[in-house]
């Protein structure tokens, strides 16, 4: 491998590491998030100073040129951060959801509350049963 592409593929990885580690400290990324963006600039840095193992995997995917597997690599692990990502942000969406419905019934027990009613009887007006507010403060609803 060509050095000045061997010296771009340890210098990219060791600025990742020092931009990760910084926004650790500076408590704008998570540890657990972190440490995925640690491993991936780990293994990249030494898929950087070892190049034999580079061109063993290379040719083990049948890619000629072992700075190209170098950026295949790269490209899966971004791959599989996106997909983590995708995974984090759906169980928030679904957090977010079952919170909001269990702040509008609190709010409607409030608004019971502060009406000097339980709040049955409305809800036996509006067509919905007392045990419709239990599955939505479980998160079932």
């Amino acid at each position: 491998m060509d050095t000045r592409i061997q010296l771009v593929a340890i210098l990219g990885p060791l600025i990742l590491l020092v931009i990760v580690l910084e926004l650790v400290r500076r408590r704008r990324l998570l540890e657990r998030y972190a440490l995925l963006w640690l491993f991936s600039a780990a293994a990249l840095f030494a898929l950087g100073v070892w190049s034999g193992l580079l061109e063993t995997i290379a040719s083990a995917i049948g890619i000629r040129y072992p700075p190209s597997a170098l950026f295949v690599i790269a490209f899966g692990f971004i791959l599989v951060l996106l997909l983590h990502f995708s995974i984090a942000v759906s169980r928030l969406a679904d957090q977010s959801k079952v919170l909001a419905q269990r702040l509008a019934v609190l709010e409607r027990r409030q608004q019971d509350l502060e009406q000097g009613g339980t709040g049955q009887e409305d809800a036996r007006a509006a067509g919905t049963k007392p045990e419709d507010e239990a599955l939505v403060t479980s998160g079932e609803l």
